[in-house]
């Protein structure tokens, strides 16, 4: 039977990435069976009791006070685990990754110490972050919002008072940007170049801007722009003005556009704008192929596409590696960014292959419980991490999915995203790596794509190695891989679209 402990810290603040981390680390030790460490707000409180890890301590944790929850095998390996947490937290910056050196604990103190300043990144509870953001704007500082679960009027309100002030409100729920060569959020270290990205997707900049980076081009800037910005209540207010400061930048020649699907008021909107720029643009709607685009770009279908046009190019890898085929068999997509599963569903779709998915494009069939079937499944649904990081910070979130797909035998191929970055796990790699093991004989085959560059943290070569040495294959861009499983499961070459 397990044992829970909670602790309770008043006006208790630490970012919820750190948080995630600390808690990852904490649930790894002996004797843990899991560890929460949340702001006392109700709705991380519902996550924590849902987890079975929420006592009568952390229950009366208000939203400014920091729960630690633990649930071990006995109450020895609780009690040290609680111990260990606090310690952790009580650490300096070397080991919690959390600014101790000079943490401000306001926004003011924070630009007394650096009055230049001109950009707050926003990384507290939903329930905080439009006040926090706020604050930021009428001080006449750009806004990076990470924070999600802000409600949408909100955003909105936040946005409009952007624009009027003459600012970016780059979210709520932007994971990525680069500003002035400068990664943040779950950014890619890449060459300084003359091609500019807006997006309304993380994942989505990352491959992108790595695929040029890989392919001897550079970023001037990359604008996030949160993933709810081109729906018909927000209007596009970021991605407008993020490509009027693209289309003033001297340095930036080309400029990608990318997003699922707009509302088609927001897609005139866009599609207006680019029309009066001189600039060329590479626009990629994913899932959505059939709309009449200006004379100054070209509509890409999938990530690769647009990077392709943006570099001035033709297909980047349309020879595909030699592999052992499956016909008849299944492919099953594990992923943990939701654009590139995205992706991965435009190329089959586009090939014929019914694919259901979670997070589907339009037109494609929504996974359903019990489904079966070619499935792509976003990881970083909320669905897989209530309560536990996104699978870019903690990679084990995909460890029973991808148990569970190597065990079907209906199963011949299963894609995997490994993506890298400024703030992604240090070794992501060895998560795929520990759980093929040794049953490569017996397996479905893996096709694996690296999001990341040489330059990243992690090593885009030496996680790439990691993966090669377990038996996985490699494809050189996410829309790559998805056209390999075609060709595994189908016995036929498919053909790139776009």
């Amino acid at each position: 039977m397990t044992t829970v402990v909670n602790d309770r810290r008043r006006g208790f603040y630490l970012d919820s990435v750190a948080l995630m981390r600390l808690s990852r680390t904490v649930a790894g030790m002996a004797g843990v069976v899991e560890c929460g460490m949340m702001m006392g707000t109700p709705a991380n409180k519902r996550i924590m009791a849902d987890a079975g890890v929420l006592d009568a301590v952390g229950e009366a944790a208000g939203p400014g006070d920091l729960v630690i929850a633990i649930a071990g095998h006995d109450a020895a390996a609780a009690d040290a685990a609680l111990a260990a947490a606090c310690a952790l937290l009580d650490a300096p910056k070397s080991a919690t990754g959390d600014t101790r050196a000079f943490a401000p604990r306001t926004l003011r103190a924070a630009l007394a110490a650096d009055p230049a300043a001109n950009l707050a990144l926003i990384s507290v509870p939903g329930a905080f972050a439009a006040a926090e953001a706020r604050k930021a704007l009428n001080r006449g500082l750009n806004v990076l919002m990470f924070s999600d679960n802000v409600p949408l009027a909100e955003e909105v309100a936040l946005k409009q008072l952007a624009r009027v002030k003459g600012l970016l409100m780059m979210g709520p729920d932007c994971g990525t940007a680069i500003i002035g060569g400068t990664p943040l959020g779950f950014a890619n270290v890449v060459p300084r170049g003359d091609i500019g990205i807006v997006g309304a997707s993380g994942t989505g900049i990352q491959e992108v801007s790595c695929l040029i980076a890989n392919n001897g081009g550079g970023i001037s800037h990359a604008i996030g722009v949160g993933g709810r910005d081109l729906k018909a209540e927000v209007g596009g207010i970021t991605m407008l003005m993020a490509i009027d400061l693209l289309d003033a930048d001297p340095a930036t020649k080309t400029i990608v556009i990318i997003s699922k699907p707009p509302a088609e008021s927001v897609a005139k909107a866009v599609l207006d704008r680019v029309a009066k720029s001189k600039k060329r643009f590479a626009i990629c709607f994913l899932g959505g192929t059939s709309m009449q685009v200006p004379k100054n770009a070209k509509l890409a279908p999938t990530l690769e596409a647009a990077a392709d046009l943006a570099l001035g190019r033709d297909r980047m890898g349309d020879a595909l590696p030699d592999v052992l085929l499956m016909p008849g068999k299944l492919i099953r997509g594990l992923y943990a960014g939701g654009t590139l599963a995205a992706e991965a569903q435009v190329v089959l779709v586009a090939a014929g292959l019914g694919c259901a998915s979670n997070a589907p494009i339009p037109g494609a069939a929504k996974l359903t419980a019990g489904a079966v079937g070619h499935a792509l499944i976003d990881l970083g649904d909320d669905d897989y991490t209530q309560g536990r990081p996104h699978p870019m910070i903690d990679p084990s979130v995909r460890d029973e999915p991808l148990r569970a797909a190597l065990a079907d035998t209906a199963v011949g191929v299963v894609l995997i995203d490994v993506v890298l970055g400024r703030g992604a796990h240090a070794d992501p790699a060895s998560f795929v790596a520990a759980v093929l093991g040794a049953s490569a004989k017996s397996r479905p085959l893996i096709v694996a794509t690296v999001t990341g560059t040489s330059d990243d943290p992690q090593d885009r070569t030496g996680q790439r190695a990691i993966l090669e040495n377990a038996g996985v294959v490699l494809a050189q861009s996410n829309a790559e891989a998805a056209r390999l499983a075609l060709r595994i499961v189908s016995d036929t070459v498919i053909q790139s679209i776009g």
